[in-house]
């Protein structure tokens, strides 16, 4: 049967590499969305993978604008009724010139706040046995955490919007250099990643009992480290880094395999594992 799938932030690396690999391994007459913010770089992203034999669609996709996403889920909706597989993977780069106070803000709205409207726009367009997957990393655990904070991102407690309001106060505090003061890591990445596998597990907690009658599937994926240009400057030895290709194939089981095979609900998995969360 025939699948309707989206990647956001899918012009360049591993978004780019799971459209790819998700257009190889899905069903005939499958539609597979490349979502990108800027169209030019997403029509030669689409333009490349057609030079392929691939035939991926284009959707123009701002994960920080309220407007952008709800009209894309509007679109899909009318089209399609309905959608198989989302694939949350917008993301902004940290850069090292620039101090985190002057890029939290927009590293905040396009990583959380970009998940928490993905979440809400095409999380109800789910069909039967759909996949709802938040590309994070390793670093969304309560284990890099003060213990102080653990408490603000309860997945049984909290919702949605209390951890929006959550990271607005983070971004507040890291621009007014408050932060580490307040318990917070140093590095915006970290409260980032465990907010947005935090909303994640929020989520996951709310359909549960739907989920189990649908064969719904909401997780967290760490892909590890992959040689990308957001990736390089960070790291002086890449020798053990994955290729974005060999990436996806790593995250993308959990799109392509059987309905009623056995998956990580509510985790964050990398390699097939779950990172504990607390």
């Amino acid at each position: 049967m025939s699948k309707i799938a989206l990647v956001t932030g899918a012009n360049q690396g591993l978004g780019y590499a799971m459209v790819a690999r998700l257009c190889q391994e899905l069903p005939a007459g499958s539609i597979v969305y490349l979502a990108a913010r800027d169209p030019v770089r997403g029509e030669a992203a689409v333009a490349r993978l057609r030079e392929q034999g691939l035939q991926p669609s284009l959707a123009r996709l701002d994960v920080t604008e309220d407007a952008s996403v709800e009209a894309l889920a509007e679109m899909v909706a009318r089209c399609h009724g309905g959608i198989d597989i989302v694939l949350s993977n917008a993301a902004a780069r940290i850069v090292k010139d620039l101090p985190q106070a002057a890029q939290v803000r927009t590293f905040i709205n396009t990583n959380n706040h970009g998940t928490y409207r993905m979440i809400r726009a095409f999380g109800p367009l789910l069909r039967d046995g759909g996949r709802f997957l938040v590309v994070a990393s390793a670093f969304g655990s309560l284990r890099q955490l003060d213990p102080r904070l653990h408490h603000r991102f309860d997945p049984a407690t909290r919702s949605l919007e209390d951890i929006e309001r959550v990271m607005d106060e983070y971004v507040e505090l890291v621009e007014r250099g408050e932060a580490e003061a307040h318990h917070w890591p140093a590095w915006i990445n970290i409260p980032s990643k465990i907010a947005q596998v935090a909303s994640m597990k929020v989520v996951a907690r709310q359909r549960q009992d739907e989920a189990t009658q649908r064969g719904l599937v909401i997780a967290a994926l760490c892909p590890g480290l992959v040689d990308t240009d957001a990736s390089r400057p960070w790291f002086d030895d890449m020798s053990s880094a994955q290729s974005p290709a060999d990436a996806a194939k790593n995250v993308l089981w959990i799109c392509t395999q059987p309905a009623d095979s056995p998956a990580p609900y509510g985790e964050l998995v990398q390699h097939r594992r779950i990172i504990p969360w607390s």
